[in-house]
This record gives structure tokens, sequence and C-alpha cells, in this order.
């Protein structure tokens, strides 16, 4: 009798405990929930959860909706992807939400899945790390959220929720046909999913980051090998929609996307060759939501800059880092290095867009040789400089160390554009008959931060910009007619990349030597060699004298003649010998931005650095935010 009382007393303390936690008891299917009486969700931060029905009292113990709008958590969440400047938006808002307004269904609250949390705090606390911020404490994964076996929801689910539906080719066409149309955002990822999964041994896609709004920077590439870089196959991307009303250039890589797969499929030796010795990376839509305000207004209604600017009301192509006026300063300068220029620090302290993050982030992480940005507006190919050597004069011509290369590679686009090539001045673009349909983008008109500019300075990347035509948002029945006029034109700019030279650079046992540097007599301008060694040097046709050097190192220098038809890069490969004796030779500047020995990273954003460090210990710039809420400051957002 007394081991049966214990056992009695022991299974109702542990019904107590089970009880306690359910506050009060409920069960479905086995699992825990939480009873409550719900209303409708009315808080306007929280209005794009994936519910309607919340609960009072909430998770965190506010019993009215003054109470959870007046609280610091409310006013955290409503102002986090300013402080974050859009980074995990709108993730971090609606998981926060899932808290503070919690899911109610059938008179029980629904608890947010732990495993979401612990993803999101995993990708996101850097970008509290980089301002200074603490992990909020409503977030905390062990605390306010569950597991599935307790019937738990992903809050995150709307990011995904129409992406993955597939939509239906008309009846009757194969799956060759491509609709020329415009595509919305879910449109876009839709088809550019269906087509990587139709050629999934030769494509993938992946994204690069998030836009201000939360959208994914989606790209598809295609290569032999998908998803890695092959030793000495070429990188190339080609980036459109940079401004949101500009959408000519989102629908042709859409298309040739579509283009690729299939003829590489139907056996088109010229793609398939295509696709065997190059990686081509395709960002359809680099503003996704500057798009979707374009696209409200719709085709023939749109403003000449409705929707140009991302949701931060920033021109990403005016967002880069102006490294052409340091340029400019170093290039004055003898002996001193003018390449692979660092992001200065002050950069960091500005508005930066999580966009042109992202683009900079997807440089440091594939050594790519070639791009294209895709504009409107016109209809012209230009190349950098975009930015006058005098700063006054916005009309100047002001070429690169690359000027002839440059010359080509927008050449190789405008020479196989049927209305680039049309003799009438009166069309679009006929103001540039005279120069071939191609323009030095200072000499048409100078701004500074643009993408090109800083390609070709901070890497080893060319990058041209096409402007595609006059109407920025042409109509759906135009489209196919852009599209004949420039498949042949981007198929011809792709192949540009096998130009020049490429090689391996090693040391006397065969070990690669990274971040050597390649310079070629008579063009100040050196690129240098990726993680495994291998390197790519666009070039004119001609003789060249080629020289290969890294710290350590003796340098090698080779004649190579690139004769005027030839389409195949000249393989080139270098052995370096050590230097034997003396301290080590460096080109004068050669230390600069860490390019000499082991590999810096002064253009990753130092953290802490986006806005100027506070000192003497007062508080982080962002606490103004919510000095006005006296003792219910969000004290918990302080590290220290």
């Amino acid at each position: 009798e007394p081991t049966i009382s214990l056992l009695l007393l022991v299974a109702t303390l542990a019904a107590l405990v089970h009880i306690r936690r359910c506050c009060p008891p409920v069960h479905r299917n086995g699992h825990c929930s939480l009873v409550a009486t719900c209303v409708d969700l009315q808080l306007q931060t929280c209005s794009d959860v994936t519910y309607n029905r919340t609960a009072f009292p909430t998770l965190l113990q506010h019993r009215t909706r003054a109470a959870v709008e007046s609280s610091s958590e409310y006013i955290l969440l409503s102002v986090l992807h300013h402080l974050l400047e859009g980074q995990c938006n709108p993730d971090l808002r609606l998981l926060g939400c899932a808290v503070l307004a919690p899911r109610c269904e059938g008179g029980r609250v629904r608890r947010p899945c732990r495993h979401v949390c612990g993803a999101l705090r995993e990708a996101c606390q850097p970008a509290f790390d980089a301002i200074d911020m603490a992990w909020p404490y409503f977030l905390d994964c062990g605390r306010y959220f569950s597991g599935p076996e307790e019937g738990c929801y992903d809050p995150l689910e709307k990011l995904r929720g129409g992406l993955d539906i597939e939509e239906a080719l008309p009846s009757g066409y194969p799956p060759t046909f491509i609709q020329f149309t415009h595509h919305s955002y879910a449109q876009m990822v839709r088809v550019l999913r269906r087509t990587a999964a139709r050629c999934a041994h030769i494509s993938k896609t992946y994204s690069i980051g998030r836009s201000f709004d939360g959208r994914d920077l989606l790209v598809i590439e295609f290569s032999s090998r998908p998803g890695q870089h092959e030793l000495m196959e070429p990188e190339v991307k080609l980036i459109g929609n940079i401004h949101g009303n500009e959408v000519a250039g989102r629908e042709m890589l859409i298309y040739l996307a579509q283009y690729l797969c299939s003829e590489y499929l139907l056996g088109n030796p010229r793609i398939q060759r295509l696709l065997n010795t190059t990686r081509i990376h395709l960002l359809p839509s680099m503003n996704p939501d500057g798009y979707e305000v374009a696209a409200a207004e719709g085709a023939g209604y749109n403003g000449w800059t409705s929707g140009r600017q991302n949701a931060q009301n920033l021109d990403l192509n005016r967002n880069f880092p102006d490294l052409t006026s340091e340029y400019y300063r170093l290039a004055s300068v003898r002996g001193v290095r003018s390449d692979h220029i660092a992001i200065p620090q002050h950069y960091w302290w500005g508005k930066v867009a999580p966009e042109t993050k992202a683009v900079m982030k997807w440089m440091r992480a594939i050594p790519f040789v070639l791009s294209a940005s895709l504009h409107g507006g016109d209809l012209v190919v230009s190349y950098p400089f975009d930015f006058s050597k005098h700063p006054q004069e916005e009309k100047m011509f002001s070429p690169t160390p690359d000027e002839k290369m440059f010359k080509l590679l927008a050449r190789a686009y405008a020479d196989v554009h049927p209305m680039m090539m049309d003799r009438s001045e009166n069309r679009c673009g006929g103001n540039f008959l005279k120069r071939g349909s191609i323009i030095n983008g200072a000499d048409w008109y100078s701004f500074t931060g643009g993408m090109s500019d800083f390609n070709y300075l901070h890497s080893n990347c060319f990058e041209i910009t096409v402007e595609l035509g006059c109407v920025k948002f042409p109509p759906e029945e135009a489209l196919y007619t852009i599209w004949q006029h420039n498949k042949e034109p981007l198929l011809n700019f792709v192949e540009m990349v096998h130009r020049g030279i490429k090689g391996m650079v090693m040391d006397k046992f065969g070990k690669p030597v990274k971040n050597a540097r390649i310079l070629v007599k008579g063009i100040r301008h050196a690129i240098t060699t990726a993680p495994d060694g291998d390197y790519w040097r666009l070039l004119p046709p001609g003789a060249h004298i080629v020289i290969a050097q890294a710290p350590g190192y003796s340098r090698v220098i080779k004649k190579v003649i690139i004769p005027s038809r030839m389409k195949r890069a000249g393989r080139v490969d270098f052995i370096l010998q050590p230097l034997r004796t003396g301290p080590q030779k460096f080109l004068p500047g050669s230390r600069r931005g860490g390019l000499g020995g082991e590999p810096q990273e002064p253009d990753q954003e130092p953290l802490g650095a986006r806005r100027q460090p506070t000192t003497g210990g007062s508080k982080p710039w962002w606490w103004s935010y919510f000095t006005s809420l006296g003792q219910h400051q969000p004290r918990w957002l302080l590290k220290y």
C-alpha cells in the first residue's frame, strides 16, 4: 500500500507539472497547447503574417493590444529593418510577431518552431554584431518556441508561399516553349527553378542574399559541374533589373536561362561547347522590390523613374563604393598600384543597400572574369570609366588602362545587334550611330558609385553596361522582338570571356600560388590568381609582354602573341622560383589591399563600422530610437 500511494503521488505531481506547463491543460493529438480566446489581429507591424487571429495575454504577458503597441519589443520590430539596413527582413519581423502576437486557432495558441528560430539566429547574428546590438531576449529559441512534437508552425512559410507551386505550361506546348511575357517575382522564381530542374546536370539556382523587402536575389547558373569552380573555367555574370523600372534585361535573362537549357538538351553544339567550357551566372533581378513598384503601374504607364530605386529609395547603380576617385589619385603617382583598390572605411558609415552588399559578397566568393549589367532607356553599350577624371566635367572621355579590350567587348555586343547597327539616325539610340553604338561611360554622362567601375577597380572582372532600348517598361507584345535582337549579342558577349590568355601560376613543387599578380607591359592594371592558382587575362590581339610575380618569388616574364582570329584563350603557365637570399622583393605598392602575401579582406564590412563607432562608453548610435520610452527602454539590447 505505501508503494502504491507513493506511485500515485508521483503520478499526481507529474500531472500537475504537465498542467502547469500547459496553463491550462488542453491536449490535442497528445500535444500540449494553450487555451485562449481568439481575437482579430490588428497590429500594423504584423499585418502580413500568415494568420489573422491572435490571443491575449501574449507569450510576453501583454494583456491588450495597446500594451503590445507601446512595448519596447514591438517598437524594435517596427524599426529593426532600418537598423539592420534590410538584412534578415522580413524574417526577423515575422518571427517576432509570432511571439508578440501569437497564432490562435480554434481557441488554442500555437507556438512558432524552435528550429526556424535557431536557423534564423545563426544567419542573422552577424547583422546584430555589426551594430553592437544584443540578440533580443524575446527571440530566445529555447524559451518562446517549441518543437514539431508540440504542434509548432513555421512563421516564415509565407516567404516560400506560392514559389513552390508549379505553374503548368499551356496545354500542347513542349517543355522547350518560352513564354515571352512579363514575369512577376513568384513567376520568375518558378521559371528559374523549373529550368534548373529540367537541366539539373548543368544548372542550379541559388540566392546571393535578400532585397530590403526580403525577396531572394535568385541566380541561375550553368556549368558542366554546377555549384563549383572548375580549374581554368572562366566565370561570367549577367545582371538585370538593377533599376526596378528597367525591365527588359530581367526578361532577357529569364528567356536566356530557358534557351540555354533547351538548346543544350537538344544538342546545339555551340551551346554545349559554351556551357562545357564556361560557368555562367544569371541574376535576372537585382532590384525585385523596385520592380514591384514599376509593375504596379504596368507597361506603357510607368514613369521615367517610378520603381527605379530600391525599397530604401536608393539608386543601386550609385550605391557602390566610389573607387574611381581614388584611382585617379593613385594613377598620378608613379609606381603605385591602382588596381584591386580596397573599399574605404567611411563607405560603410553611409547607407549601403542589402542588394549592393549581396553583389559585393558574390564578387568576393567567385572569381568573375566578365560581366554585363542590362539597363533600359536608350540603345547603346557603354564601358568604364563611368566617372570623369575631372569631376567637374559632366562629359569627358575617361578611359581605363584596358580601353582597347573594353571597346572589343562593347563591340561584341553592339556589332551583332540589328537595331544598334541600323543606319537611321532617327531611331532609338541614333545619336550614338557615328560611334558604332558604343561609348565610354563618362563621355556620355559622368556619375559616381556605379557597379561597372567598381568591378574593374576592386576585382579582376570587366563589366560593360547595355542599354536595351528607349522604352524602360516595354509592352508585352514587344518582348519577343527584343529577345530576337538580343539573343545573339548576349551569346557573342559571353563567348568573349575566352579571348586573351589563361593559365596556372605554381611554385617549383607544382603548388598553386594564389593572389599572384599577372601584369601586362603597357597596361597599368594587374589581375590576380584565384585560390587554386588559375587566372584569366582578357587581352586584345597582338604581341604582349606578360609578367607573373608574387611575394617571395622571382618574377617570370613571357612574350605572348595573340592572333586576331583566335577565339580560345591561349594557355600560358608560370612556374615561380623562390627568392634565394635577401629580403622579399615587391613591386612598389604591392602590399596595397593585402594582395601581396596572405590575403586580407579589406573589402568586407568591418564589424561595427556601419556608423562611426562611439567612444567613452556612450550608448550605440541606434539607442536614440528608444530614448522616448523612459523606464521601458530596452536595456536588454545593450551588450555592455
